[in-house]
């Protein structure tokens, strides 16, 4: 069985021809999948089944999907969330990724879809029994690799599945200058996404929530990556 194999999606669009795609994609590739064209029938559906992953267009006819997968996360705080958003909406993109796992952007090829959807069930889906594991230590940061917990001075801090999975592979690598096209393809599993942004701003979320709680402890060698101070 896959990393994925039996995971359920949720997916909340309003336009039944993208449902209709995005259902049978996701079924071939073994998914469960619930679908909703509003808020509320995902409230419902989220309620009574208790999805692994939710995939949310943000502009849903009854509300914001990015004000849903709040309240789903809230709910359910191991809920993977991906957004679809506008390609020329970069505001919208900016707010899903705050506290979102991933984004696509419409027009989507379907088989990104799918391999995105994947990639974030395999950094959020903990296996079916996970061994008793040492934490991972680097200079006052602690991370809990059973519980997937974080810990500065002794303090906790809050980080989504995809924020600890980054975090997690710089305290791996030590104070080595990690390349940005190295993360990508790690905690992303993106292979071919140089231009993309997605490590610049999950780097700008780790850096607020861990230097609220001391010196900052992430370094930046501009043009090559990022690593531990």
């Amino acid at each position: 069985m896959t990393a994925h194999e039996g995971a359920t999606v949720l997916v909340v669009e309003d336009e039944p021809s993208i449902v209709d795609v995005l259902a049978i994609a996701l079924r071939y590739h073994r998914f469960e999948v619930m679908t909703a064209g509003t808020v509320r029938q995902a409230l419902t559906l989220a309620e009574r089944t208790r999805p692994d992953a939710a995939l949310l267009d943000v502009m849903l006819p009854d509300g914001d999907g990015r004000a849903l997968g709040h309240e789903l996360r809230a709910k359910q705080p191991d809920l993977a969330l991906v957004f679809l958003t506008a390609r020329d909406a970069p505001t919208e993109i900016v707010g899903a990724l705050a506290f979102g796992d991933d984004y696509i952007t419409k027009p989507f090829n379907i088989d990104e879809v799918i391999a995105r959807i994947t990639a974030v069930l395999r950094r959020t889906r903990p296996a079916d029994v996970l061994p008793e594991r040492p934490p991972l230590r680097y200079g006052d940061l602690e991370l809990d690799e059973t519980t997937y917990s974080v810990h500065r001075a002794g303090r906790s801090v809050e980080l989504t599945p995809t924020e600890y999975a980054l975090l997690r592979f710089l305290v791996r690598n030590g104070g080595r200058i990690v390349p940005k096209e190295q993360l990508l393809r790690h905690v992303w599993q993106y292979e071919h996404s140089a231009e993309s942004t997605v490590v610049e701003t999950y780097i700008s979320y780790l850096r607020r929530k861990l230097d609220a709680l001391g010196a900052p402890v992430i370094t930046t060698r501009r043009g090559v990556g990022y690593g531990l101070a």
